[in-house]
């Protein structure tokens, strides 16, 4: 349905140019969104296709692993929508603070999403709403190194931003100017706590995330923190018991088209034609981390298999083994740190490992080696390859 303009312009001056800035309506969308055949059936097979994904982590033997390994590869995903040139192997190097040759404000920069998402789920469960202040308490941490971190970390912006284009006066689009940006945010506070939220959770994030990228409440950082506001909606809605649905990926692929349809939104209110397009993206993204979790677990049980087959070292090999599911990537000393094992221990399990052709070194040092648990490694990156 075209509504017309879902939001109003309001002109100011910048820096000497006057601009028309655009201030959307509040939500939810007026008048309502129509639910057609297709877009109801297109709302059941996400909603489906997530709960798929929710009872996957039953089947998991431990969840967090998947959370771990799932979060690190949003997180680069998300940093290179934005130009991260990293990859998942360099930011893993990076936690192990072993990154030789990596560039570091890339890898920065996507580490620092990783703890401003994990802050949030930490957050949320001790049971702290979702709100203005969790997204500028996460805002803070996605900028507090590294490139942006000059650009008021953590604050609404006071100043004009823009979309597109060299300044303010030639760019694709204005957002709300700064004075406006406090009201806007307010708005969208009261419609993700349930005030005037008339829709399933699934819509509410689809129609959350569009208004958070209208309003642009930061000098930089929005696109990422507005695509872990979805997994976030879902996951205080009750949708996910974890959140694990991240869009990136799709996005990332879809950018044009991402990008077309927001603008259709904001000038056309074609609200529907962007929820059509987000609820595609669920239902495969969700679908696509089932089967990786699935992946996984068969790999898992396939080369736990091969260690325990070893004889008298299984277990020692099967230790570490655990330990490289926990951590695709580790050196000999992380090992004995997480096992208990002494280093000599340590350096004989691994070596099980890498004749089984399940580790590998990766350095080619006979000092401070690392090792690699490869397949697994190779499933997680799978679409993770620089734009």
């Amino acid at each position: 349905m075209k509504r017309g303009l879902t939001g109003e312009y309001r002109i100011t001056v910048v820096s000497g140019e006057t601009v028309r800035a655009f201030i959307p309506y509040p939500l939810p969308p007026k008048p309502p969104l129509e639910f057609t055949n297709r877009r109801q059936r297109l709302l059941e097979r996400a909603t489906l296709a997530l709960g798929r994904l929710d009872s996957i982590t039953l089947l998991l033997p431990d969840p967090d692993i998947f959370l771990y390994a799932y979060v690190r590869r949003e997180a680069l995903l998300s940093s290179q929508i934005e130009g991260t040139q990293s990859s998942l192997s360099d930011l893993l190097l990076f936690e192990l603070e072993e990154a030789p040759g990596v560039p570091v404000e890339d890898v920065v920069e996507v580490s620092n999403y990783v703890a401003a998402l994990e802050h949030g789920i930490q957050r949320l469960r001790e049971g702290f709403p979702l709100c203005n202040r969790l997204i500028r308490e996460m805002h803070a941490i996605l900028l507090s190194r590294g490139r942006g971190s000059e650009k008021s970390p953590g604050e609404f912006r006071r100043t004009q931003n823009w979309i597109g284009g060299t300044r303010p006066g030639n760019a694709q689009f204005v957002p709300p100017p700064p004075e406006a940006v406090e009201e806007c945010m307010a708005d969208l506070e009261r419609f993700l706590n349930g005030k005037n939220a008339p829709y399933p959770t699934l819509v509410n994030a689809a129609l959350a995330h569009a208004q958070f990228e209208t309003i642009h409440p930061f000098l930089d950082g929005n696109g990422r923190i507005g695509r872990l506001l979805i997994a976030f909606v879902l996951h205080h809605g009750g949708v996910l018991q974890r959140p694990l649905l991240y869009l990136s990926l799709y996005f990332k692929q879809h950018r044009a088209e991402y990008y077309r349809l927001l603008d259709l939104v904001r000038l056309e209110g074609d609200w529907e034609a962007w929820l059509d397009f987000f609820l595609e993206g669920v239902e495969q993204t969700a679908q696509n981390a089932v089967e990786t979790a699935q992946r996984l677990v068969a790999l898992f049980k396939e080369d736990a298999q091969k260690v325990q087959n070893t004889g008298r070292v299984a277990n020692t090999a099967l230790r570490i083994f655990n330990t490289l599911c926990e951590r695709p990537i580790l050196t000999l000393n992380e090992v004995s740190r997480r096992t208990g094992l002494t280093f000599p221990t340590a350096t004989k399990g691994m070596r099980v490992l890498v004749e089984l052709g399940i580790a590998r070194e990766i350095t080619g040092r006979k000092r401070n080696r690392i090792f690699v648990y490869d397949r697994y490694l190779s499933i997680l990156s799978e679409g993770t390859e620089p734009l």
